[in-house]
């Protein structure tokens, strides 16, 4: 049979990365829980296989687990409630503190423009019929997006089940898209996404549990109001990279505002900040996580961002792991390689336009030292 001119092949990638995109913008609602679930279910499969091992009937070694985390996401979603309720509970103290604030900065901004307070005043009003406007379409918004987060919480044990429950038929279906010839390199690329997704997963959960803590402890030492609070929203925030970590950022400056009226405790929030996320960053994520694969910052930055305009949320939370997969898969298939190149963060020791050797698939020397697949 005769190959395909390169420029065809390049169309057709260029054409299917567009469908695929497509598919995801018009059907997120369904394919994002089914994403979540498969991650879900690999970080599960090892309590299964334990207690299959151990003769325990397969729908209860399957529901167990499962059962397992609906607690776990219970017990996060308590412990950040209380935390908000405590929050409300101080609200009037709240009020005159950002009355504080707000009369700091008309004062302010009265110095440094022709602006007095009164036309200050003036303005506001006049801006805050457009807010309320705003605010209803806001809330019907919010709705409808409440009604699709209990229709996306309430799907996602059923597919985790079906999920482990099948597994094997799935697994039969990946192999018989490949030929016998391939079934080795497709098994070892399964056992390598399993063990990326598994260290990922279960890393991200060790994060939001040592940065509370930590981010946590440490602003209460130093006396900030809603430190715990400040700490669980930037752990959580800090799952999706780059972004999350400047809204977490953010908001604790917020939080902290309108807690206290002098500015100290604000730089307090950010140093701590800095400081954790730091460690976090370049001592224990790396340690724990463990991965193999990695992604440059480019690349992770244009994830998150496609991810959260393609399903919101949960698209940004998910886009690290698929990517990861999906650089896996690359790797170990020759048509695709250079896709895992432009994924990866290992650059080349000379420049591509001086070098030749550097343009091939071939195994190259790095500047890490180590040889690309």
């Amino acid at each position: 049979m005769k190959e395909l001119p390169l420029t065809v092949k390049r169309s057709i990638e260029l054409l299917g990365i567009l469908l695929v995109g497509a598919l995801f913008v018009i059907a997120s609602d369904i394919i994002m829980p089914v994403i979540m679930a498969f991650f879900i279910s690999i970080m599960l499969v090892p309590i299964y296989r334990f207690l299959r091992k151990y003769k325990v009937p397969e729908i209860i070694a399957i529901v167990f687990p499962i059962l397992l985390v609906v607690v776990f996401v219970a017990l996060i979603i308590w412990f950040f409630s209380s935390q908000v309720a405590i929050l409300v509970s101080d609200f009037p103290q709240i009020k005159k503190n950002v009355a504080v604030h707000l009369q700091s900065l008309s004062e302010w901004i009265s110095n440094i423009s022709h602006y007095s307070p009164k036309e200050q005043l003036t303005f506001i009003n006049k801006k805050s019929n457009d807010i309320l406007n705003m605010a209803g379409g806001v809330a019907s918004g919010a709705a409808v997006t409440l009604s699709s987060v209990f229709v996306f919480v309430g799907l996602l044990p059923i597919y985790i089940y079906l999920m482990l429950f099948y597994k094997d038929i799935l697994l039969r279906f990946i192999f018989m898209w490949f030929k016998k010839d391939d079934h080795p390199k497709v098994k070892e690329a399964i056992y390598e996404t399993e063990s990326i997704i598994k260290n990922y997963l279960v890393g991200l959960l060790i994060q939001i549990t040592y940065m509370t803590v930590l981010l946590g402890g440490l602003l209460m030492l130093f006396g900030i109001q809603h430190a715990l609070l400040i700490g669980i929203i930037f752990a959580i925030l800090n799952l999706i990279p780059y972004v999350g970590a400047l809204i977490g950022n953010i908001l604790g400056v917020l939080l902290t505002l309108t807690a206290s009226t002098s500015l100290t405790p604000v730089i307090t929030v950010l140093a701590v900040i800095a400081a954790v996320q730091f460690l976090d960053n370049n001592i224990l994520m790396p340690r724990i996580v463990g991965s193999k694969v990695k992604i440059n910052a480019l690349i992770a930055i244009l994830g998150v961002v496609v991810g959260g305009s393609i399903a919101g949320v949960s698209g940004m939370f998910l886009a690290m792991p698929i990517i990861a997969v999906l650089k896996v898969i690359f790797d170990r298939t020759e048509s695709f390689k250079q896709w895992g190149v432009l994924f990866g963060d290992e650059r080349p020791a000379k420049s591509p336009m001086t070098f030749p050797g550097f343009r091939r698939k071939s195994n190259v020397q790095l500047t890490s030292g180590t040889q690309k697949e």
